[in-house]
C-alpha cells in the first residue's frame, strides 16, 4: 500500500493506491471528516483485510465509506472483522455520465453567478444540504464554499425566469477530462416547472463548453423524479454507489 500525505493543510487528505504483487488493484482518499472514498478496490478477503488494518494504523476513526456497492460491501466487512462493530446503510446513489445533452424547454434563462449571488447561494445551499444529506452546516462554512467555487472557476449556474432567480446547478472545473455537475438546487416554491432540468442542463453544456468529455454526477437512488429527470436531458446510469457508516462498539471506559 502506498500512502500520500499533502502537508500544506491542517487536515490533509489522504490518498492511497493499493497494490498486489506490484500490480495497482485499488485506490482510495479521504478528505477528514467526510468519509473514504473508495474505487476497483480488491475482492480478495486478506488483501482487504491487510488493507483495512494499515488505514485504522494512521486513520482509527475512519466514520464511513463511499463506493460502488460491490467494493463498498466488501469493505465494509472486512471493517467488521477488523473492529468487531457494525454498518448502516446512509445513501444509495447512481452514478450517471452524460450522453448527447437534451436541453428541455423551460421558461426563462442561464447566467453565471457572480460575487452578488453568494448571500442567495450560502442560503439555497443550506436549504439543499439540510433537506438531502441532513446536515444543518454553520453559515460561514458555506459561506466559504461557495466563494471557493467561484474563485477556482466552477460553472455556478443560475436559472432566472422573469428576472427572479428560480435554481441552481454547479459544474466543476474540468480535470482530466471530467467535470461533476452538483449540487442541484430549487426552492420547494419553484418546483415542478422544469427549472431544475434546466439548470442542470446549463450547467452540463458549460462543462462541455469548458472542456469536459465526460460530465458525470449522482442521483439519489431512492428519488425517482432526480432519477427520470436526469435521463431525460441525455444522462445515462453507470452504475450503483453506496455509503456505509461504520458504527463502533461503545467504549468500556
Amino acid at each position: 500500500m502506498t500512502r500520500f500525505l499533502p502537508v500544506e493543510r491542517p487536515d490533509p487528505p489522504i490518498m492511497v493506491t493499493i497494490h498486489d504483487g506490484g500490480r495497482l488493484v485499488g485506490v482510495a482518499l479521504r478528505t477528514p471528516p467526510w468519509p473514504m472514498i473508495g474505487s476497483g478496490l480488491p475482492a480478495d478477503p486478506d488483501l482487504l483485510d491487510s488493507f483495512v488494518a494499515q488505514w485504522l494504523s494512521f486513520d482509527p476513526e475512519l466514520p464511513a465509506v463511499t463506493a460502488p456497492r460491490e467494493n463498498a460491501e466488501a469493505l465494509a466487512a472486512a471493517w467488521v472483522r477488523a473492529t468487531g462493530g457494525s454498518v448502516r446503510e446512509v445513501m444509495a446513489s447512481r452514478l450517471f455520465r452524460l450522453g448527447e445533452l437534451l436541453p428541455p424547454t423551460t421558461s426563462g434563462s442561464a447566467r453565471q453567478a457572480t460575487g452578488d449571488d453568494i448571500e442567495l447561494l450560502v442560503g439555497w445551499r443550506a436549504a439543499f444540504e439540510l433537506e438531502a444529506l441532513g446536515q444543518d452546516r454553520a453559515p460561514e462554512e458555506g459561506r466559504a464554499a461557495v466563494r471557493r467555487m467561484l474563485e477556482i472557476g466552477y460553472g455556478v449556474v443560475i436559472w432566472e425566469d422573469r428576472g427572479e432567480p428560480v435554481s441552481w446547478a454547479v459544474a466543476s472545473a474540468p480535470i482530466d477530462g471530467m467535470s461533476r455537475v452538483g449540487p442541484v438546487y430549487t426552492p420547494r416554491e419553484y418546483r415542478g416547472r422544469g427549472y431544475g432540468s434546466a439548470a442542470s442542463a446549463a450547467a452540463s453544456l458549460w462543462a462541455r463548453t469548458a472542456g469536459a468529455d465526460d460530465v458525470v454526477l449522482f442521483a439519489d437512488v431512492a428519488n425517482p423524479t432526480t432519477n427520470s429527470i436526469y435521463q431525460k436531458i441525455g444522462y445515462r446510469p453507470v452504475y450503483d454507489s453506496t455509503e456505509l457508516e461504520f458504527i463502533r462498539l461503545p467504549s468500556n471506559t
